[in-house]
């Protein structure tokens, strides 16, 4: 199974960015996925989740809750990250996986996201 993120970018705050995550390999649909981030100098943190339980129930770090925005496509084997009204503090690195320690799969590449002030 491998995790390709992309849709980071450089963005002034108050912008926003789409993230997307393909995950190959089976059993995705009933993964539940989460979306990380390392910020420079810092651990890597969780940022939010969403749930195989049919009704994509989600939740977020109160960090970015209320302007990010995670979803899921299950045909497409795709998680989604939908970042608004961005902050400089929102720069790092965005990672996606499981989002239970005990299914972790190897980490992917991330996506950098630089939000300028």
């Amino acid at each position: 199974v491998q995790l390709q993120a992309s849709g980071g970018g450089l963005v002034q705050a108050g912008g926003s960015l789409r993230l997307s995550c393909a995950v190959s390999g089976s059993n995705f649909i009933a993964r539940d996925m989460g979306w990380y981030r390392r910020a420079p100098g810092k651990q890597r943190e969780w940022v939010a989740l969403v749930l195989s339980d049919g009704r994509n129930t989600t939740n977020y770090a109160d960090s970015v809750r209320g302007r990010f925005t995670i979803s899921r496509d299950n045909a497409k084997n795709t998680v989604y990250l939908q970042m608004n009204n961005l902050k400089p503090e929102d720069t790092a690195v965005y990672f996606c996986n499981t989002a239970h320690t005990r299914t972790r799969l190897p980490w992917g590449q991330g996506t950098q996201v630089t939000v300028s002030s």
